[in-house]
């Protein structure tokens, strides 16, 4: 058994090529168990598993936080510090929109992270984070 329990995640995606190229190709994923309407990727030990689902996506809206305007709803990885400025470079080699650009937030407070928003094609909005200290997570 795992240190920690995975989480299992489907979401909607309206071509699965595009979601091969994204998850497969941009993030790195590997992709596991597929059929002509899905396909199973592994999040670094979660499954996250993206569905076609024909119609146009939406977000439920925007929540401020710390300046910036955080798509709801997001999810997303908390990675070490030195894989997310491997991420955010990778993102940027493949010409990705940021919904909000790479930067550190709460900077000398306790939750201290970088993080970044963005959209796979389909319009998931995804958020990735580090935290110099991990302990920091639930931080208040």
């Amino acid at each position: 058994m795992p240190a920690r329990p995975a989480f299992h995640l489907a979401i909607p995606v309206d071509d699965l090529a595009r979601a091969r190229e994204f998850y497969g190709g941009v993030l790195g994923l590997s992709e596991g168990r597929s059929a002509s309407a899905w396909v199973d990727w592994d999040f670094h030990g979660h499954q996250v598993v993206t569905h076609v689902v024909a119609g146009a996506r939406s977000e439920a809206g925007r929540n401020p936080v710390d300046g910036h305007d955080v798509p709801v709803p997001h999810f997303g990885l908390v990675l070490d510090v030195d894989g997310f400025h491997d991420l955010a470079g990778r993102l940027r080699g493949a010409g990705t929109e940021f919904v909000i650009e790479p930067y550190q937030r709460f900077a000398g407070e306790p939750g201290e992270q970088w993080t970044m928003f963005l959209h796979d094609p389909a319009g998931n909005a995804l958020e990735f984070k580090a935290f110099r200290d991990e302990s920091q997570l639930f931080a208040k």
